[in-house]
């Protein structure tokens, strides 16, 4: 249950591992373990919350100053699993992103180049004690990558409404989504060239590899279900065309493959288009 609030933060979707307590060294473990105690937890738009109220200051804040001490928690099979939400360090690798995607000139617009350079000279430093820190929680907005369903099965699909309105996740175990991936990316490279498709999905598979193998996957929807009209998002099985284009591929059907990949790319290109909309 999340802290109340009755303003939501749109557009973004999530995909998270939650880790069991015994993943975690002491004395973060001890941490954790209190924490999953607590009788209120905060939840994603609290957690978005909170990293957008740092771009309010004058000149904003690119990066917290602090690592976050929160989480999201889950009970798997009666263990208690946590997903660390280690805000800093996403913000350090969401401004290296930024910096990828936008021109200089609209980045100054909005964080001025003295800021993103104390961010970068920050991470810098911290990264020279944390070199094998990896975020548990990746984030894109205005879409689903389509890799992201490659590790989910329409049977795990959850849809339904709650206080704060309709919400549309998948969640599965490590193994399965490590097993998805790598039945996947054989598809992939048997039936296509080399490209964005199978390198974005090698990069995932790597990033699973990091975490215990009895942790929990979760696909989020998380603010999208905001911007998408509610009928769409109950037909919307993004996950069971991803998973029938690659077992046309294995097929060699590929005409079906086509037309489910259509299907893919023309749901998420309308979704996209939103953020062009007045």
């Amino acid at each position: 249950m999340g802290v109340a609030s009755s303003v939501n933060v749109p557009y973004a979707a999530y995909l998270r591992v939650y880790e069991p307590l015994g993943a975690f060294p002491e004395p973060e473990r001890g941490h954790w373990a209190r924490y999953a105690r607590r009788a209120v937890l905060p939840g994603a738009q609290d957690e978005l919350r909170r990293s957008l109220a740092d771009l309010l200051p004058t000149p904003p804040v690119a990066v917290p100053v602090h690592e976050s001490a929160d989480a999201f928690v889950a009970v798997v099979d009666g263990v208690v699993c946590v997903c660390p939400w280690r805000t800093r360090l996403r913000g350090w690798l969401a401004l290296q992103e930024l910096a990828e995607r936008f021109p200089a000139p609209v980045l100054d617009a909005v964080l001025p180049p003295v800021v993103r350079r104390q961010a970068v000279a920050d991470y810098e430093r911290w990264l020279e004690r944390n070199p094998d820190a990896r975020p548990w929680i990746r984030t894109a907005t205005w879409q689903v990558p389509l890799r992201w369903f490659v590790l989910f099965a329409d049977e795990e699909r959850e849809y339904g409404k709650g206080a704060d309105g309709p919400r549309l996740r998948y969640r599965t175990p490590m193994v399965q989504a490590r097993r998805r991936v790598a039945r996947g990316l054989r598809t992939l490279r048997d039936s296509l060239e080399e490209g964005p498709l199978i390198d974005g999905l090698v990069e995932v598979g790597r990033w699973l590899e990091e975490f215990h193998p009895r942790s929990l996957v979760e696909l989020d929807y998380g603010g999208l279900v905001h911007m998408v009209p509610e009928a769409q998002l109950a037909e919307d099985r993004s996950a069971a065309d991803t998973a029938e284009g690659l077992a046309a591929l294995r097929a060699g059907d590929g005409v079906r493959a086509g037309e489910a990949y259509e299907r893919l790319t023309e749901r998420w290109r309308a979704v996209r288009d939103r953020q062009f909309a007045n």
